[in-house]
């Protein structure tokens, strides 16, 4: 077992006080943590994240990981507006190869559209969060992308985020690039996350993962073992298969999928995608997201010697479902560019067909291949960039941003499937 321990938490560096000068805005809390100083103890409380295993309109998971010695379970909630805090229950798990604990506590039962405040103890500042709207009649923006590390190009990225004052964040795949082997590197990512993807309201902005290869030790065709840092952290939405989908309300459904780092692509994980389409037809938003590309920006479609073309069993497996059930956009990561597709239909372009937007470069980054050699791109860029996806009815605008904040492209993609009646 790796001696990761209370080590870890000691002192402050130079990155993690950069890391909050512009994307979190501390200040905006409603009780401002005391000043670090070189050498004091960094609490486990700064690598917070939110996140949800059940509807994000009533409810929040919360989660921290720290030594069991220096982390207080005992958590706290009310509405922003309130007076009458209420106790929450704490589970405690193991963070899997190392001494450290994850905490994770479930609020449930919560409003919609409500802001509430929570402390984790009696000497921890007060932290913020808001729960999804019950309905989607107002605009609401999330952001996504993929392919992130601890670095200082994934550090501009998160900042970047924070800016669009997002709902949620949502990142496909190799989140940390920790291989299943460094839950150090996966518990950095998880500080930077924490202390800079905070809105302009000091509110903590909830993360939804999807798996990548650098998520597990041999990056395909592996075993939840091989996943332990991740899912650690991420198992309480994904408890028994490393797919699933998350249901916000009744008008947004976002549909992760495991291209083959421990679910095969075929067989349960495509029968169990033809059903959950089939059954999301009345959503005004059905949005796919996962890691590797149907329609790379890099790397070959074609395979050669033995070998699949990347993507390959994504398309002759996914691809027809999501023409079949008309998904709303599909967002692939993996090759470390800016990309969007054509809307595509068997591979060609249809004015009616899927929208493919990645390639996952959040902190990494390849020179794409031009729209001349894969037909199917749209619109390629070497760029570090997150995608903000503004929701408006049954329409959808999509703004890549590069970590500079310049805009990169914006496009928009409107519901096709049949309206919903009553």
């Amino acid at each position: 077992m790796l001696s990761l321990n209370r080590r870890l938490f000691l002192g402050s560096s130079l990155a993690a006080v950069a890391g909050l000068s512009s994307g979190a805005r501390i200040h905006g809390q409603d009780t401002p943590p005391p000043a670090k100083r070189s050498g004091d103890p960094s609490s486990p409380h700064d690598n917070v994240i939110l996140t949800w295993q059940q509807d994000p309109t009533t409810t929040v998971t919360i989660q921290w990981i720290g030594p069991d010695q220096a982390a207080d379970p005992e958590l706290r909630y009310v509405r922003r507006d309130g007076s009458n805090w209420q106790p929450a229950k704490t589970a405690i798990r193991p963070y899997q190869g190392t001494e450290l604990r994850v905490f994770r506590t479930e609020l449930t039962g919560l409003s919609p559209g409500t802001e509430y405040r929570f402390q984790i103890g009696e000497n921890t500042p007060q932290r913020r969060f808001r729960t999804m709207p019950a309905k989607a009649t107002d605009t609401f923006t999330f952001v996504s992308g993929g392919d992130a590390g601890i670095d200082q190009h994934a550090i501009n990225s998160n900042k970047v985020a924070a800016r669009q004052d997002p709902y949620f964040v949502l990142v496909a795949g190799d989140l940390a690039y920790d291989n299943g082997r460094s839950p150090e590197t996966f518990l950095k990512f998880l500080e930077n996350y924490s202390q800079q993807v905070i809105d302009s309201q000091g509110r903590l902005v909830p993360l939804i993962a999807a798996i990548g290869n650098h998520e597990v030790n041999g990056g395909y065709n592996t075993q939840r073992k091989d996943a332990t840092s991740y899912l650690s952290v991420f198992d309480g939405f994904y408890a028994e298969k490393t797919f699933g989908v998350l249901d916000i309300g009744d008008y947004l459904s976002l549909v992760l999928l495991d291209t083959g780092h421990i679910a095969p692509i075929g067989g349960e994980q495509t029968e169990w995608l033809a059903k959950t389409l089939a059954e999301r037809q009345d959503r005004p938003h059905l949005i796919v997201a996962n890691h590797v590309p149907a329609y790379p920006s890099y790397r070959s479609p074609d395979g050669g010697l033995g070998k699949l073309g990347t993507g390959e069993e994504q398309r002759k497996y996914w691809s027809p479902l999501f023409e079949k059930f008309n998904v709303d956009v599909v967002l692939e990561h993996h090759d470390h560019t800016f990309k969007r597709t054509h809307p595509l239909t068997d591979g060609r372009y249809d004015k009616n067909g899927v929208l493919y937007l990645g390639d996952g470069s959040w902190g990494k980054l390849r020179v794409p291949k031009k729209p001349e050699e894969r037909p199917y791109l749209a619109k390629v860029s070497e760029a570090y960039h997150v995608t903000t996806h503004r929701l408006e009815g049954d329409e959808r605008f999509h703004v890549a941003l590069e970590d500079t904040g310049k805009v990169a492209d914006v496009t928009m993609t409107k519901n096709k499937r049949p309206a919903r009646r009553g």
